[in-house]
């Protein structure tokens, strides 16, 4: 066996000594973990949409130790792909694309929700110039107008408002019922195109009518809201099966504390909702059944 020699002996001490100086940098690098990255369904203006979520960025960055992001999509659909292909492991679903998420991603869970999402509800409401009045019956007189739904997988803009025009209108489609149905794409629209005239009745989720007419953009000369569905779960905070892989045991529940220990009205007040609260996929399952039933959901 050949010796090393003085030359030999240097090498092997020079390699040691980078060795060890690399060694915590290699651990910090295998400790490295990639952004949490979330999302939200774009119900409504979308200045409103960065406010509310670049706040919750911060805030659970903070609270978890890891850097985290938001993403904004274009669709409520987007939001259900981006979430299904592994683009964001969180996100804010409405009830209805939750439930879709959760089914194309087994394993995954809704952990928190608002307050008020345990017993949501729709408005529907009525341009000025329809005559319509408020009352506690679905509004049978609206028959033969115009109408509106949001987004075309929202919950309070479309799954729950379809549900109840057939209970009030048996064996008939929205589109038999209304002389023309659209989809506004999401709630502040709805009740732009209503108050305007474009549409004489549409369905709109209460809170964001609560948000737009604290916030001026409703005038009550023109819109008003002519009928408060009964209630329904909504919207929830969706996160993946996989994140305790990637971020370690117990990240799952400490991401639930977080959302439920929110207090600060600065993130809550852009929501519409006084607090989150824990909630699993079970408190959804009537949507799943009127999903089936309305034919929106396999």
């Amino acid at each position: 066996m050949l010796g090393l020699g003085r030359f030999g002996h240097f090498a092997l001490g020079c390699l040691a000594a980078l060795l060890a100086a690399g060694g915590p940098a290699h651990a910090q690098a295998a400790k490295a973990v990639p952004p949490f990255v979330f999302t939200g369904i774009p119900d409504q203006d979308e200045s409103r949409l960065v406010e509310r979520f670049g706040k919750v960025a911060a805030y659970l960055e903070a609270k978890l130790g890891v850097p985290v992001r938001y993403i904004p999509v274009k669709s409520y659909p987007a939001a259900v792909t981006a979430f299904t292909n592994g683009q964001v492991q969180l996100a804010w679903f409405g009830g209805f694309t939750g439930v879709q998420a959760r089914k194309a991603v087994p394993g995954s869970q809704a952990i928190a929700q608002g307050a008020e999402d345990a017993a949501f509800k729709t408005y529907l409401i009525a341009n000025a110039a329809t005559g319509l009045k408020p009352g506690k019956d679905f509004p049978k007189d609206s028959a033969g107008k115009t109408f509106t739904f949001g987004a075309r997988s929202s919950t309070s803009g479309r799954l729950m408002p379809e549900y109840f025009i057939r209970q009030a209108f048996p064996g008939q489609s929205p589109e038999q019922v209304f002389s023309r149905v659209g989809f506004s794409g999401d709630h502040s629209r709805t009740i732009q195109l209503v108050q305007s005239g474009a549409f004489a009745v549409g369905a709109v989720d209460y809170s964001v009518w609560d948000l737009d007419s604290k916030a001026g953009k409703v005038d009550p000369k023109a819109v008003s809201v002519i009928w408060e569905s009964p209630t329904f779960p909504d919207y929830q905070w969706t996160v993946r099966g996989d994140v305790d892989r990637t971020y370690g045991a117990g990240f799952t529940e400490r991401l639930r504390a977080a959302l439920t220990g929110i207090t600060d009205p600065a993130i809550l007040e852009p929501f519409g909702r006084s607090k989150f609260i824990p909630v699993t996929n079970a408190a959804y399952e009537p949507l799943v059944e009127v999903g089936r039933s309305t034919g929106l959901l396999d």
